[in-house]
């Protein structure tokens, strides 16, 4: 089965792990992600993952009601080790090999992020989850990954959301609502799109990294985006907006 990749990056949101509860994280979702991940992995591609922390802790939420933003953010950032941690778990029970890489030191729990320790993990067919988002509090997971690709060299940035591309309006407001095929990270930034956030979005301009956003709750789309098919919107092609 032939691949459009050699390495790639897959953004996972922490909402996506807890499914259609109102918080945690439902094993269930893990375990489809990790069937899907397992998947692309032999095929050959190398995989990395940056996880969210949201189906457990915000910072920004956190911060709004009054707590110390620096201090909020640090949470998060824990928050996502522990997804880092229960995704793992997940992956090496169906034979996967992973290693967890935080931005943070965790040496009992995790190994910290070095980045050629983590290409060499990549080369060897191990997947690599990045916790701990970047280590820095005001950035986001989303500029995490930005960053974690362009330090190992990814070909392109998978965001996996509960929606199956970028709109022209919110979907479940306006049914009529137009799905893009593909916009320029330009557009993306003067328009506002919320794609990712501006700093993400900057970082993958500069690096000439693609960002495919996609519906992570339909099965087989990872191995979908891998395999190059056409599906969700991807950001760094042409626009079809002006």
């Amino acid at each position: 089965m032939g691949t459009h990749y050699r390495r790639v990056l897959l953004k996972v949101s922490g909402e996506a792990l807890m499914g259609n509860m109102g918080y945690g994280i439902d094993p269930e979702v893990v375990k489809e992600i990790a069937e899907e991940v397992a998947e692309v992995v032999s095929t050959g591609v190398q995989t990395a993952i940056v996880v969210g922390g949201g189906n457990i802790f915000r910072g920004v939420k956190a911060a709004s009601a009054g707590m110390d933003r620096a201090t909020a953010d640090y949470i998060g950032m824990i928050a996502t080790v522990m997804n880092a941690m229960t995704l793992q778990d997940s992956l090496e029970r169906i034979g996967v090999q992973t290693r967890v890489q935080t931005a943070i030191s965790m040496q009992e729990v995790a190994e910290p992020y070095i980045r050629r320790r983590a290409i060499r993990h990549l080369e060897k067919g191990r997947v690599v989850i990045f916790g701990a988002g970047s280590g820095n509090p005001f950035f986001t997971t989303d500029t995490t990954a930005a960053l974690r690709a362009a330090e190992i060299e990814a070909e392109v940035i998978f965001k996996a959301t509960k929606v199956d591309g970028v709109y022209d309006a919110d979907p479940h407001i306006y049914p009529d609502a137009k799905r893009y095929n593909s916009l320029t990270y330009g557009h993306v930034l003067a328009k506002d799109l919320r794609v990712m956030d501006s700093t993400a979005i900057a970082l993958c301009k500069e690096n000439n990294i693609p960002i495919l956003i996609f519906d992570l709750t339909v099965r087989g789309n990872i191995c979908r985006a891998v395999m190059g098919e056409s599906i969700g919107t991807l950001v760094g092609g042409s626009c079809e907006i002006s």
